[in-house]
């Protein structure tokens, strides 16, 4: 696998707003990650630095040692990981041999701070996530 598919990326709300150049740039950084089954991938509390898009396998998703849910192809994880460096808040595990595509912040970042238009639709994107994020939450208003 030499980079990750561009029509699947482009799925990615992280990357929605980008032009088709733009996501090519990104998904030529990509590297091929494989996992065994039984596998951990990403352990909850962890460090992470990494986003990982499954192309083939399922994995599960765990939190505090609860199931929460199966991914599979086209399925993604670690995109808020990738900018921030932040916790871990699910464990990843490969239920059958897992193959992912994946990107480090150490990749990204330097495609990131050199070409400022690609930096700004993804602060566009995320402060979208966090406006949709806050309006779910946000307490009804009195009348």
């Amino acid at each position: 696998m030499a980079g990750a598919p561009v029509e699947a990326l482009q799925r990615v709300p992280l990357f929605a707003e980008l032009d088709r150049h733009e996501v090519e740039q990104i998904a030529r950084l990509f590297k091929e990650r494989r996992f065994a089954k039984g596998e951990t991938v990403v352990r909850e509390g962890s460090g992470g630095a990494a986003f990982f898009l499954i192309d083939s396998g399922e994995a599960t998703v765990s939190v505090g040692a609860a199931p929460r849910t199966t991914l599979g192809p086209g399925d993604y994880f670690g995109e808020i990981a990738l900018i921030d460096e932040g916790t871990r808040s699910a464990t990843i595990t490969a239920v059958s041999e897992l193959a992912c595509y994946g990107l480090t912040l150490w990749d990204f970042r330097p495609l990131v701070e050199e070409n400022g238009a690609i930096g700004w639709k993804l602060l566009q994107s995320m402060v979208k996530k966090l406006r949709e994020a806050e309006q779910g939450h946000r307490p009804a208003a009195s009348t």
